[in-house]
């Protein structure tokens, strides 16, 4: 793993409040649409858990108030906290995704702009963890790059790492874990360029 890798924990925890801040400043003409497909595809009322839920803002208040109740999992403590302040009738948990045990299944699980910062053997253990969370029927909607590798880019004058699969490799992975793509959309430029996957668990 790189350092930039290790450190990204570390980086949104002493920048929790600067990335809140970035992050209410621009959103992406095309994210609030993906957010109304997800939660349509989850059904009404259904709990979603929200991997690298940052500080709530703007993905978990749009789903609170689609009228979801959300779990939300992030490794920065300080973006829990915010999270916390702003939404306090939610479930917020500080913890490291890639070793998540709730004993809990959930309607909708997201890795919004989350997924892409585990390196890649990471990621595709990633699979399994959704699935041990999903219920029946649950949908799971997830940003990715479109081509294997690694970039490190910059926030802050820091570096800020990002890692991908292929497009067949992230396929794949849904169909050995039991999820159906529903729609995906690759490099998506009303959604800041990322790739786009929303799929479905099977109902059993």
């Amino acid at each position: 793993m790189t350092t930039a890798d290790k450190r990204i924990i570390e980086l949104y925890e002493r920048h929790a409040r600067a990335w809140d801040e970035d992050r209410g400043c621009a959103r992406p003409e095309g994210e609030r649409r993906w957010v109304e497909r997800f939660s349509a595809a989850a059904g009404p009322g259904s709990s979603v858990l929200d991997l690298g839920c940052g500080s709530g803002e703007p993905i978990a208040r749009d789903l609170i108030a689609a009228g979801h109740k959300v779990t939300g999992i992030d490794g920065a403590a300080a973006l829990i906290a915010l999270c916390k302040e702003r939404f306090p009738n939610e479930t917020w948990i500080a913890a490291d995704m890639r070793r998540l045990k709730l004993g809990v299944r959930f309607g909708a699980i997201l890795a919004w702009h989350s997924l892409f910062h585990l390196p890649t053997d990471d990621q595709e253990r990633m699979f399994s963890i959704f699935a041990a969370h999903a219920a029946p029927g649950a949908a799971l909607m997830f940003t990715s790059g479109s081509e294997r590798g690694e970039s490190i880019g910059r926030w802050r004058d820091e570096p800020l790492y990002h890692a991908s699969l292929d497009t067949a490799e992230y396929e794949a992975l849904l169909k050995a874990n039991g999820f159906s793509l529903i729609e995906y959309v690759e490099d998506d430029p009303e959604c800041g360029g990322a790739a786009v996957w929303l799929a479905q668990a099977a109902r059993g």
